[in-house]
C-alpha cells in the first residue's frame, strides 16, 4: 500500500509566451531594467457579484488594509496597465500559440472565445481583477504511460511583480502586468508526490516543444491543488521550480496528517467549539516583565490580551511540517488579520523573556488545568483583539482538520498560509473585449504546423546527435535547447559535452548559489566558438561561465583575459614538460614509458583550462621517448 494512501492532486501550470508584445496592449512582453518613471497609489475594494455575493479571498485583502504603490516606466507600460485606458484586442500571436498547445494536448478549441474577470485584489493587478480566457478543453497527454485529463488550456495576463513593501504600503512593478500567460490544468489523478513532479515535467515538455514560451526563472509558474483523504482541498501557489513540487506535495500532505492526527486527540479529549472563550486582559500579570515584546507593547500604550484553548496543551508545539508548528498557523492568522508580530503560547512557556512565575500567574487567571492551553498578543488593544478572534477561529478549524485556505509555496517546499480558498463570485464577464470566433479553417491550418511531440524530439536528439536517453531528456526539461541546437550547428565541439554543460553543469553552478540567469544565450553561445576555436580548452567553460554570470555586463573573450585561461602555444608547451621532465627524474628512472600518465596529471593541474589533454599527452609521450633514449 502507498505511504500516500488517499492523496489527490491537480496541477496548474502558467508558462510566459514568447510574444511580440503584450496580452492587451502594444507594449513589449519583457522585463523592464529601466528604474520607474512613474508611481500610482490606490486602495483596491472588492465588489459584490452579480448575485449579491462579495469572494472572500477579495473581502480578506481589503481588511488587510493595504495601500498599493505601482511603480511604471514608458518602456514597458501604457494607460492600459495603469487601468487608466480600456484593453486592446486580444493579442492574435497569443491565441494561435495558447491553440498550438491545446492541440498538442488532444484538447478541443471553443468555438468562441469569451474573455472573464477574475476578481483578484492582493494589489498584483491595477485593475482589481486579472482578464483570462478559456481556449480548449478536455484534452489528454500520455505521461509515463498515465493518460493525463488535461482539463482546460487558458489565456490570462500575467501579475505585476512584487518588489518590497513598507508598512502597510506593498510596491508593485506593473512592466510584468499584461505578459501573456498560458495556463493548464490537469484532472486531479495524480496520488503522489513522485507522479505530480513526473507530469510537470510531462507538461513543461510539451510547451517547450513548441518553442514560443520564454524560459528564465519566473517564467514558469505551477499552483498545486492538494487533498487528502478526511482533509481538505488546499491550493498551494507559486511554485516556481518543476523540481520542488514533489518535495511541497509531500510536506501538504504531510502537514494535512497532522492536523487530523490533532483534531483526533481534540476529539479523544471532548473539546468542543463553545468552550473556546473571549480574548481576557492580563496585563496585570505582566506589569513587571522582562520579556522585550510584552514590556515594549506595554511602553507604547497597549496591553497584553490572552485566550484560553482548553484542551489544547502540547497541540500548539506539535510540529506539522518542518519549522511549522500548530502554533505558527495561529501566529500567521494573527499576523494576517491582527496586524501583530507574533504570538505566545503556553506551549512554549517559559521563554522568549516570560518567566515561570508568570506563566503560573497566567495559568491561574485562565483557570488553565493541566490539558489546556493559552495563548497571548501584546499589541495595541484593537490589533489585539483581532489578532486572537483570528487565532479562535483557527483553533475551531483544528477541531475539524483541515481548513480548506490557499497556500504559498516557499524556496524550502514548505508553504504558508495565503489568504481563504476563494469561492464562485470571483469570476464575470470582461464587457470591453468582444468575442474571438474561432475558425475550423483556422484549426485545420495550425494541425497542419504542429512541433514535433516531445517523445521524437528525444528521439531525434538520440539518433542525430548521439546523446543518450537522460541527457536528451534533460536537455527538454531545460530552458536551452533551442541554444543547444545553435551551438551544435555553429560549432565542432562535441554534442554530448556541449548538453552537459547546459544542463548538469549550469544547474549545479546554480545550487552554488552562481546567479546563472544572467548568461545570455550569445554569452555561451561565444563561449563555446572560442573552444572551438582553440582560444582556450573546453575545461575552462565551467570557470569561464561563473566568471561571466559575476560580470553580467563583460564578454567571453574579456573573461578568458581576466581567468588566463588562454590556450598555451605549442613551443611553451614543450619548455613546460621539459621542465617537469627536470624536476621528476625519478619518476621517469622508475616507471619509464608507464610515466607519461602520471606526468599528465601533474601539468594539468596548473594548466587546465589553458591546455587539452589530447593535445598536451603527445608531447609528453615524445618528451619521455627522447630521454628514455638518450639514457640507452
Amino acid at each position: 500500500m502507498s505511504s500516500y494512501t488517499g492523496l489527490k492532486v491537480g496541477l496548474e501550470l502558467h508558462c510566459q509566451l514568447k510574444t511580440a508584445h503584450k496580452l492587451f496592449c502594444q507594449c513589449p512582453a519583457k522585463l523592464s531594467l529601466k528604474d520607474p518613471e512613474k508611481r500610482l497609489l490606490r486602495r483596491l475594494r472588492p465588489t459584490q457579484s452579480e448575485l449579491g455575493e462579495v469572494d472572500p479571498a477579495a473581502l480578506f485583502e481589503f481588511q488587510r488594509g493595504r495601500l498599493i504603490c505601482y511603480e511604471a516606466e514608458r518602456e514597458s507600460t501604457c494607460l492600459v496597465e495603469a487601468d487608466e485606458e480600456p484593453p486592446h484586442a486580444l493579442n492574435g500571436e497569443a491565441l494561435e500559440t495558447a491553440l498550438i498547445i491545446s492541440l498538442m494536448m488532444e484538447a478541443k478549441p471553443v468555438d468562441e472565445v469569451h474573455v472573464m474577470r477574475k476578481v483578484v485584489i492582493d494589489g498584483s493587478n491595477t485593475t482589481g481583477f486579472q482578464r483570462t480566457a478559456a481556449i480548449a478543453l478536455n484534452g489528454k497527454l500520455n505521461i509515463a504511460g498515465k493518460e493525463i485529463p488535461i482539463l482546460h488550456v487558458s489565456l490570462e495576463e500575467d501579475a505585476a511583480r512584487k518588489t518590497g513593501e513598507s508598512g502597510l504600503t506593498v510596491n508593485y512593478r506593473i512592466d510584468r502586468l499584461g505578459i501573456p500567460l498560458v495556463e493548464v490544468a490537469t484532472g486531479p489523478v495524480i496520488f503522489s508526490p513522485e507522479e505530480a513532479e513526473k507530469v510537470a515535467y510531462g507538461i513543461g515538455r510539451v510547451l517547450k516543444a513548441t518553442g514560443r514560451v520564454q524560459r528564465g526563472l519566473g517564467t514558469l509558474r505551477q499552483d498545486l491543488n492538494v487533498s487528502v483523504k478526511s482533509g481538505a482541498l488546499i491550493e498551494i501557489k507559486g511554485v516556481q521550480r518543476l523540481d520542488l513540487i514533489s518535495k511541497v506535495v509531500s510536506l501538504e500532505f504531510q502537514r494535512q496528517q497532522a492536523l487530523l492526527a490533532i483534531a483526533g486527540e481534540l476529539k479523544k479529549r471532548g473539546v468542543k467549539p463553545e468552550e473556546l472563550g473571549e480574548p481576557v486582559n492580563v496585563t496585570e500579570v505582566f506589569k513587571d516583565t522582562k520579556c522585550k515584546v510584552i514590556r515594549n507593547a506595554l511602553r507604547e500604550g497597549g496591553v497584553v490580551l490572552a485566550v484560553k484553548l482548553p484542551g489544547f496543551h502540547g497541540l500548539l508545539g506539535r510540529e506539522l511540517i518542518p519549522g511549522v508548528r500548530l502554533g505558527t498557523e495561529m501566529s500567521w492568522r494573527a499576523m494576517f488579520y491582527g496586524g501583530v508580530g507574533g504570538i505566545f503560547h503556553t506551549d512554549e512557556l517559559p521563554g522568549y523573556g516570560v518567566s515561570e512565575d508568570e506563566t503560573r500567574l497566567l495559568s491561574k487567571v485562565l483557570s488553565l488545568n493541566e490539558l489546556d492551553a493559552a495563548v497571548l498578543v501584546a499589541d495595541q488593544p484593537l490589533k489585539a483583539r483581532d489578532a486572537l478572534h483570528a487565532v479562535l477561529e483557527r483553533a475551531r478549524e483544528a477541531l475539524n482538520g483541515v481548513p480548506e485556505e490557499t497556500r504559498a509555496a516557499q524556496e524550502d517546499g514548505t508553504t504558508r498560509y495565503m489568504r481563504p480558498r476563494p469561492g464562485s463570485a470571483r469570476m464575470y464577464p470582461e464587457t470591453d473585449i468582444p468575442p474571438i470566433v474561432i475558425a475550423e479553417e483556422e484549426i485545420q491550418a495550425l494541425k497542419a504546423i504542429l512541433p514535433e511531440k516531445p517523445e521524437k524530439v528525444t528521439a531525434r536528439l538520440m539518433e542525430k546527435y548521439g546523446l543518450n536517453r537522460k541527457l536528451s531528456e534533460q536537455l527538454l526539461d531545460s530552458d536551452y535547447m533551442p541554444l543547444f541546437e545553435e551551438v551544435a550547428s555553429k560549432t565542432h565541439v562535441a554534442p554530448s559535452y556541449v548538453a552537459t554543460i547546459l544542463t548538469e553543469t549550469l544547474k549545479a553552478l546554480e545550487r552554488r548559489g552562481v546567479p546563472v540567469n544572467r548568461l545570455t544565450d550569445e554569452q555561451i553561445l561565444e563561449v563555446f566558438q572560442l573552444v572551438d576555436r582553440g582560444v582556450t580548452a573546453k575545461e575552462s567553460v565551467e570557470p569561464i561561465l561563473e566568471w561571466l554570470a559575476t560580470h553580467p555586463t563583460s564578454n567571453p573573450a574579456e573573461a578568458v583575459n581576466s581567468l588566463n585561461l588562454q590556450m598555451v602555444e605549442s613551443a611553451e608547451l614543450e619548455k613546460q614538460v621539459e621542465q617537469v621532465l627536470r624536476e621528476n627524474v625519478n619518476l621517469l628512472k622508475k616507471l619509464g614509458k608507464a610515466s607519461t600518465g602520471k606526468l599528465l596529471g601533474l601539468m594539468m593541474r596548473n594548466l587546465r583550462g589553458r591546455v587539452s589533454p589530447q593535445q598536451l599527452l603527445p608531447i609528453i609521450e615524445a618528451k619521455v621517448k627522447d630521454y628514455l633514449k638518450n639514457q640507452e
